[in-house]
């Protein structure tokens, strides 16, 4: 190999008939794109470099015994606008050593002068060989060796080898392969459910197919081949159009370039190329999975020194029963389906065109036995079973539940009948939540995967209701309504009502199925965003659920949903405030009364110790308590969440206190995850005192570092509420600071919304802000509810992700709930501030 030199300037012909300027007006072409114009690129790319060469040899020289390979990408003939050029300058080692110095020196500059990246080595056959041998990579490159220029019989004795060697090695190089494909799915994620992808190393993505494609050469597997070629394609289509918009060689597909990428591919929007982006990954996610345990049980064939090979490598996916692949022993699950070599596979006597139900039965069987469906399987499946008559059988709803039950196992079978479309011919509305994007950060998947995982999550809490087969099938369909306009929650429940009903359950079941859908947000959203001691809050929610069976189904259902979502969306506080709001709902549905409005609000001994010294001292009183590890609820194989701190804080009732405690807390960095504001009174016996105290209860965690003393925010907040600290000063040079050197660039948050939620109290008025979490924001709308003139009667702050929703009950100078139209100017008086 030559030893790396800093490009030299002007050695490149960029005139009208040079390489630089064929190469742009070929970029330029719109009439042509894909692999046309990557074939194209190659071409013209590998006439440039065989003159090159042969300029080179001249000049250096050397009569013969050289040859310039490509390999990698540039060898399978498809170059990307920016795509590196892997070249391999091989000899046969008779030239002089200055002399074959001189030839690479004519060859790698003038494409270092074109600015082009260039991965390049200088070797024998043998040194090739060796190399190869000792790093994977370099032999996968090796795989796709092709002849540029020079002496082709080199070329073409070093393919042969070089395969020859692949394929001797398979046995010991493909558990390798396998390792690093799974070590770079951990590092960049799974391509079918990322925001911003990477499109060559996530799971699912270039990588991977390349990786199939060397899986194939071993002659050990091979994958399934329909659709791969077209996923690739859409892929490779998707990074050509990025190359050209970036100018760069860039892999992720980056949120503020997405909808210029998806103009440049002929797609809709950025939500269409998402889409189309992820059905790619998913099939090559799904070719992958299917052709590493193909080549799991050649391997353990071949250890075990069983003479197996023939039947493995035979006839997979060319028609024929399910027992002609693997002469192996067979263990029944269900009628018509057997285990085979650690697969679910048919029966020799089932007839799928004759069972309707087979396809649910093989998958709730593989599920329940967590094992794969073999892809033989279930491409007979789908070639031959019957659609389901309408209303579906017993026998078919039940293997239906069954399926969504098993767990965990559950995810891989269902992939397997999507891979095949058998998901959309059960359920035809599948269609159009399948590879649907979620844009809100905090989801972790797109809708479809959503789902699946919502039952896989439910699965675990069956056992906490009366009817597991309504909670499984809710949470299977409570997102069906996000494929269409509107509220999804209002289409979902439209969809489900005819889905059931199709599916087999009777009216009341119907019923319950969409209710359950309609309010699967509603007791989070409640819990979070109301006031659980206003009786209006609670009659609201038991008029939707309607009955104590529709509660319990509901309560598994939103914790399942929320632990599907992601690590934002539940944690143990917001679990006791949804069971505390159940717990509630539960006694008005039992026909218990009412608790009185006007009633003092229980409080605890530390609240009630905390209200009395500071309406004695006349100041606020804190207290902060760090909270140990503990596990979400119900979902005891996660991860303890992380240490978080409870900030309690009372003052006597007074104007501003909300604003001025959150400035304190945003100026000592302390990010509020969850706070509530209430005012009590306190029997006037305690001290013979009138006025009224506040208590503030804030989950917080420190920004940087460690928290902050509790009488340093003593301090802070006397000044704040005294004046002396100028609280708005001090943020805005924060907030200077931070937007001269911001986090993260070219990320545009929508603006703030903030509305009146009507008919939420009879005793306040309730305005809603949503709005992206940053330092300062429940200061600011403080601020802004002072000036417009209203009193902060509660206040309850939720932040999911990067978004913030916050609820606070305000009422006027009478205590009494605002005007409708008061309250509308408001709600525009604080969006307005947030601006």
């Amino acid at each position: 190999m030559t030893d790396s030199a800093e490009p030299r300037t002007g050695t490149t012909d960029s005139g009208p008939g040079g390489y630089a300027a064929a190469r742009l007006r070929l970029l330029q072409e719109e009439s042509r794109s894909g692999p046309p114009r990557r074939s194209a690129l190659a071409g013209l790319t590998d006439q440039w470099l065989a003159a090159l060469l042969d300029g080179g040899a001249e000049a250096s020289g050397i009569t013969g015994g050289v040859a310039l390979v490509a390999v990698g990408g540039y060898g399978r003939g498809e170059l990307s606008p920016r795509s590196d050029l892997d070249v391999v300058l091989l000899h046969d080692g008779s030239a002089d050593s200055s002399a074959l110095a001189a030839l690479a020196d004519h060859v790698w500059y003038p494409v270092w002068d074109m600015g082009l990246a260039l991965d390049h080595s200088v070797r024998t056959p043998d040194e090739a060989r060796k190399t190869a041998a000792d790093d994977l990579k370099v032999q996968l490159g090796l795989l796709d060796a092709r002849h540029l220029a020079g002496d082709d019989a080199l070329t073409a004795g070093l393919r042969t080898t070089v395969l020859a060697d692949w394929r001797a090695q398979a046995p010991a190089r493909l558990p390798e392969l396998r390792e690093l494909c799974q070590e770079r799915a951990e590092r960049h994620g799974e391509l079918q459910f990322l925001l911003e992808p990477d499109l060559k190393e996530a799971r699912g993505g270039l990588r991977d197919a390349t990786a199939l494609r060397a899986i194939a050469a071993s002659w050990l597997a091979d994958a399934p081949r329909e659709g791969l070629d077209e996923a690739r394609r859409r892929l490779l289509d998707t990074r050509d159009a990025l190359h050209l918009a970036t100018g760069r060689a860039a892999d992720r597909l980056s949120l503020q370039e997405q909808d210029q990428i998806a103009t440049a591919v002929g797609l809709l929007d950025a939500d269409a190329l998402l889409r189309q982006v992820y059905e790619s990954a998913r099939t090559i996610a799904y070719a992958s999975d299917v052709t590493w345990r193909e080549v799991d049980r050649v391997l353990r064939a071949r250890s075990a020194g069983r003479p197996r090979l023939r039947g493995l490598l035979g006839g997979r996916g060319r028609g024929g029963s399910g027992s002609a692949q693997t002469p192996g022993e067979r263990s029944p699950l269900a009628e018509g389906v057997v285990e085979q070599d650690g697969e679910v596979v048919l029966a020799r006597a089932a007839r799928p065109e004759r069972d309707p139900v087979l396809p649910l039965r093989a998958a709730a069987a593989a599920a329940q036995a967590d094992l794969p469906l073999s892809l033989h399987a279930v491409r007979r499946l789908a070639a031959a079973a019957r659609p389901l008559p309408v209303p579906w059988p017993p026998e078919a709803r039940e293997e239906l539940v069954t399926l969504l039950g098993a767990g965990e196992s559950t995810v891989g079978v269902w992939e397997a009948l999507e891979a095949e479309g058998l998901i959309t011919r059960l359920l035809p509305d599948w269609e159009r939540v399948r590879c649907r994007p979620q844009r809100n950060p905090v989801h972790r998947w797109t809708v479809d995967r959503h789902l699946v995982e919502t039952a896989v999550r439910a699965s675990a809490l069956s056992r906490r209701v009366g009817r597991p087969d309504l909670l499984l099938v809710a949470a299977l369909l409570h997102d069906i309504g996000k494929g269409w306009p509107g509220d999804h929650s209002v289409v979902g429940e439209t969809i489900v009502r005819d889905l059931a009903a199709r599916i087999g359950f009777d009216r009341a079941d119907v019923s319950v199925l969409a209710t359950l859908v309609r309010h699967h947000l509603l007791l989070v959203e409640t819990a979070t965003r109301r006031d659980l001691d206003d009786p209006a809050t609670v009659h609201a929610v038991a008029e939707a659920v309607r009955g104590p069976g529709t509660l319990e189904l509901l309560h598994a259902l939103t914790e399942a949903d929320a632990l599907a979502t992601g690590p934002a969306a539940w944690s143990a506080w917001r679990g006791a405030l949804v069971a505390d709001l159940v717990k509630r709902v539960a006694a008005v549905l039992a026909g218990e009364p009412a608790p009185d409005p006007d009633a003092p609000q229980q409080i605890t001994a530390e609240q009630e110790r905390l209200a009395i010294e500071a309406r004695r001292t006349g100041g606020p009183v804190l207290a902060l308590h760090a909270r140990p590890e503990a596990l979400p609820p119900g979902d005891e194989t996660a991860e303890p969440e992380p240490i978080g701190v409870e900030l309690l804080i009372a003052v006597p009732d007074q104007s501003g206190v909300l604003a001025a405690a959150a400035g304190v807390l945003a100026l000592h960095r302390l990010t509020v995850r969850a706070a509530d504001l209430r005012a009590v009174d306190l029997p006037s016996e305690l001290d013979g005192a009138d006025r009224g105290v506040l208590l503030l209860s804030w989950r917080v965690a420190a920004e940087y570092g460690s928290l902050p003393q509790a009488a340093r925010l003593r301090n802070d907040l006397l000044r704040a509420l005294d004046g002396s600290l100028d609280i708005v000063a001090r943020l805005a040079e924060r907030e200077a600071a931070y937007r001269k050197y911001p986090r993260r660039r070219g990320v545009h948050a929508p603006p703030p919304r903030v509305t009146v939620a009507p008919g939420s109290s009879q005793l306040a008025t309730v305005i809603e802000v949503r709005a992206q979490d940053v330092p300062g924001l429940l200061h600011r709308i403080g601020r802004a509810l002072e000036a417009a003139g209203v009193t902060v009667r509660s206040a309850h702050v939720s932040t999911l992700g990067a978004n913030a929703v916050d609820a606070f009950y305000v009422t006027d100078a009478a205590a009494a709930p605002l005007a409708p139209m008061r309250a509308a100017e408001v709600a525009r008086e604080v969006e307005q501030a947030l601006r």
